[in-house]
């Protein structure tokens, strides 16, 4: 293969804590040197990046591709294309499809549809329990051996607590990583809103953030029984803080992440109800939100995610509480999280630790650094170039973002994959 040099770039190593003027080499896939003095190879093939940004690349837990059933809301393709413009270089996608990723064989579907379609990495979560109903836990060594890389029932929280303690257990033993949805589901039911004097005025249903907390302390308990790998999906609530800093400091072997939307946006963007900002766990206060941000800046809060959820119009042109959750977000991923470096409460390089290398090391995966051996995954981008985002300019097949006509900041310029291009002109 031939040499690439990535030249005229500013750096953004998240492990040092840096950004730095230089040059990225790409040699067979991986990263061959980079800093401000980097031989360039007889023969290689040299890209100005113009002064932009080279982070590596995003490393994205929680995807939804509607394949297989509901092809129609999204694809691998579509979700790989709309990834690599959004500087996302691995997909981890969950199993809440129709039918569920529940066996090896439908996990060996995705893991081929994706190698012949998509343009980025794709990992894929299996189911925790048979078709996700919380009663029989799947068959987790023969899952992992055809390549799952963590198991989850998502939003479907497993209300057996007996299931669950089994489910740990055995994880445990074959070093599995499991994920929760830190949620009280009785509680939870049929909620569109965090209560409060917002959506009591609104006359939406609601739930209480004492759902989270509840929800994590049950799970809480039962990891610190089994002994279990865990990862919280997305913690949302100030009051659910406490409780996750006390059990990191008793040595629990877990991990927490948040959406990009719980970070970026409030109860109050709803309004009018407008349903692109139904989302699950319903938005939060503003309050909610700081506290959320300040946890991401301590590293209470590991891992940041787009939880990329495609709807359908139809789905979504009905009365708020009726409307399915979830918005898209491999595209608007990397602009949305710039807001929180352009209002000064992230530095650029504490953003790629929390999107890139957090993730990647959770996983045991080797993306996400920039480091000399490393795969060369890498995103190049400029943060303040300004837009308006159309969501009908959006290469997913649904255009459900609740940033749709905001005026954002920074935009992908080339996507890098195994040192291939996969977005960006040569």
């Amino acid at each position: 293969m031939t040499a690439t040099l990535l030249h005229n770039a500013r750096l953004i190593d998240p492990e040092a804590g840096t950004v730095s003027v230089g040059s990225l080499l790409i040699e067979a896939g991986q990263i061959a040197a980079f800093g401000s003095a980097v031989n360039t190879p007889k023969g290689a093939m040299e890209v100005d990046l113009g002064g932009t940004h080279l982070a590596p690349g995003i490393v994205d837990i929680g995807v939804k591709v509607g394949e297989p059933g509901e092809r129609h809301k999204e694809s691998f393709r579509s979700a790989g294309l709309a990834a690599a413009a959004g500087g996302v270089t691995t997909m981890v996608t969950r199993p809440d499809t129709k039918p569920p990723i529940d066996t090896p064989e439908a996990l060996e579907f995705v893991a081929r549809r994706a190698r012949e379609v998509s343009p980025v990495r794709v990992l894929a979560m299996s189911a925790l329990t048979k078709v996700r109903e919380g009663r029989e836990m799947v068959e987790i060594g023969f899952l992992m051996d055809a390549g799952a890389v963590a198991f989850t029932d998502g939003t479907h929280v497993v209300t057996d607590t007996k299931v669950l303690s089994r489910a740990l257990t055995y994880a445990r033993s074959l070093g599995a990583l499991v994920i929760g949805h830190p949620q009280e589901p009785i509680l939870s039911k049929g909620a569109a809103a965090t209560s409060g004097k917002f959506s009591s005025l609104r006359g939406i249903p609601a739930v209480s953030s004492m759902a989270e907390r509840m929800g994590l302390d049950r799970d809480l308990a039962l990891i610190e029984m089994t002994g279990a790998r865990y990862h919280f999906d997305q913690i949302t609530t100030a009051r659910a803080l406490p409780a996750l800093e006390r059990a990191k400091k008793s040595g629990l072997d877990i991990t927490a992440g948040t959406s990009i939307h719980h970070v970026t946006l409030n109860e109050f963007d709803v309004a009018d109800y407008r349903t692109y900002f139904r989302l699950t766990p319903p938005l939060r206060s503003e309050d909610d939100r700081l506290a959320i941000v300040e946890a991401l800046r301590s590293g209470l809060i590991d891992i940041l995610s787009s939880m990329h959820t495609p709807q359908d119009e139809e789905s979504k042109r009905l009365p708020f509480e009726e409307a399915a959750p979830g918005a898209v977000g491999l595209e608007t991923f990397l602009p949305a999280m710039l807001r929180l470096y352009h209002s000064g409460d992230l530095s650029l390089p504490e953003l790629f630790k929390l999107a890139s290398l957090n993730p990647a090391k959770r996983l045991g995966l080797a993306q996400g650094r920039m480091a000399v051996g490393a795969p060369a995954d890498l995103v190049a981008f400029n943060p303040d170039t300004p837009f308006v985002l159309d969501r009908f300019a959006l290469r997913s097949k649904s255009g459900n973002t609740p940033f749709d006509g905001a005026r954002m900041q920074g935009i992908v310029h080339g996507t890098w994959v195994n040192g291939t291009r996969v977005f960006g002109e040569n």
